[in-house]
């Protein structure tokens, strides 16, 4: 009869060890969740800050005052705008189309005669 009382004693001694220790675990399970719920509401709140900040930056009226300020602009007169027709016409292409070697192609029709430095001055002319 002995024997079984020690061994229920042993036994509520050793629930009460467990529970006390699933307790402890979910009091620091608990405090990790608030700590991290606080972190998030302050990470939001800086995330508000920033944003409003950015809309303060970002308005037009504030960069059309520091374009002013800053950079020598002029607006645009009626007689800087032409038509299509008045334009200059389109520049030549250096390089062929379809062509294999664009860099060489370039080099063979510049209008450069004046040697390279690897090519002495008597075997250029």
């Amino acid at each position: 009869m002995r024997l079984l009382h020690l061994i229920v004693v042993a036994a509520l001694v050793c629930a009460a060890v467990y529970v006390y220790k699933i307790k402890f675990d979910s009091t620091l399970q608990a405090e990790r969740v608030a700590r991290l719920r606080s972190e998030i509401h302050r990470e939001r709140d800086a995330v508000a800050a920033l944003r409003a900040e950015w809309s303060q930056l970002d308005t037009p009226a504030r960069i059309q005052g520091l374009a002013q300020r800053h950079l020598q602009l002029k607006p645009a007169e009626a007689t800087q705008i032409d038509n299509f027709d008045r334009l200059p016409e389109r520049p030549v292409d250096a390089v062929p189309p379809n062509s294999n070697d664009p860099i060489g192609a370039m080099i063979e029709a510049s209008h450069f005669d004046f040697p390279t430095g690897s090519i002495p001055q008597e075997m250029s002319r």
